[in-house]
């Protein structure tokens, strides 16, 4: 099997329901902003094309559309490695099974990557149509720095760790 990256970004979502599709257009961001300091891929939000995504990653950067009960525009990162998602983001969801759910399922199957974090914007819209609204895209300059910042933060490790 061949090993994956070190880091990796997924960018969740589908481009067709208003603010699902944050963590396609924030992962295009990242990777166009900082090309080959990580592998981006691109999934639809279920969980398991998000446990086949970052198989045999060591880090794996996850961007989604948040659906918390914060105010629309409201940032997350959430450090999963180590800890529970809280139970807000396993109940609300747009996908039946989806990154929180992913994420505590392989916790339990001990299949997490080593590092996983969570990132993501407090959604307005989930209906369909195409281009995120205002209050996400007022909050995707930080929510990029945010990522860009972390990303920066692994490479030393990262490059030095032997494959």
């Amino acid at each position: 099997m061949k090993r994956q990256p070190d880091i990796l970004l997924i960018g969740v979502g589908n481009a067709y329901r208003s603010d699902d599709a944050l963590g396609l257009c924030a992962a295009r961001e990242v990777s166009r902003r900082l090309p080959g300091a990580v592998v981006v891929k691109e999934v639809d939000g279920s969980g398991t094309s998000v446990m086949d995504a970052w198989e045999g990653a060591d880090v794996a950067l996850i961007i989604d559309a948040v659906r918390s009960g914060e105010p629309p525009g409201s940032l997350c990162r959430i450090d999963a490695s180590h800890q529970r998602l809280p139970a807000r983001f396993l109940a609300r969801s747009s996908h039946s099974f989806g990154v929180a759910q992913a994420i505590e399922t392989a916790r339990e199957l001990q299949k997490l990557p080593r590092t996983v974090i969570v990132y993501g914007i407090e959604g307005a819209s989930f209906e369909q149509g195409t281009g995120l609204s205002d209050p996400v895209i007022r909050s995707m300059p930080a929510l990029i720095a945010m990522i860009e910042h972390d990303i920066a933060a692994f490479q030393p490790a990262t490059n030095n760790q032997e494959a």
